[in-house]
């Protein structure tokens, strides 16, 4: 790693712009060529400096304000196959598996769905359903919107708009 490394991984560390040149303002800055800042980026995740480069989409800007978690009772021995077909749903953001207590917690996979409404999630649920044979679950909706800040604290989102 060199210092333009290091000045690129600076740049593009709080994200990249949602734009047709996302890595042109990298590229300016450090008087490259965009197609140099990709191959770095590339190079900097084989060799494990970049572990992913991703998106991370505020759903209430997107107007996606019915946040459901959906918690499904899956039969322990179609939980592999079911998982991994809601986990390529386009509707799920989060998939994953959690044990049971016994008598008084039966659900063990659980689902993120982001949408538009609680009659859009209800529909996009119900058809995950008929999709992958899972008939029993509950929807539980957010009631309140929290921000992860930088430190690790976690703490309610700031102005109006929280969903009650």
């Amino acid at each position: 790693m060199d210092e333009v490394d290091r000045e690129l991984l600076r740049l593009t560390q709080d994200g990249i712009g949602i734009e047709e040149r996302p890595f042109l303002h990298a590229a300016r800055r450090l008087r490259i060529s965009e197609e140099e800042v990709v191959g770095r980026l590339r190079r900097l995740g084989e060799i494990g400096v970049v572990r992913r480069f991703g998106t991370r989409i505020n759903p209430r800007k997107a107007e996606m304000v019915a946040n459901a978690m959906v918690v499904w009772n899956v039969p322990e021995n179609r939980i592999a196959e079911i998982g991994a077909a809601m986990a390529e749903s386009p509707d799920v953001t989060h998939c994953y598996e959690r044990r049971t207590i016994p008598g008084q917690w039966k659900y063990n996979l659980y689902t993120v769905l982001h949408c538009r409404d609680r009659e859009d999630a209800h529909r996009r649920v119900a058809a995950l359903s008929r999709a992958t044979g899972a008939a029993e679950y509950r929807v539980l909706f957010s009631t309140e919107e929290f921000k992860q800040r930088p430190s690790g604290r976690i703490g309610p989102a700031a102005g109006p708009g929280r969903e009650r």
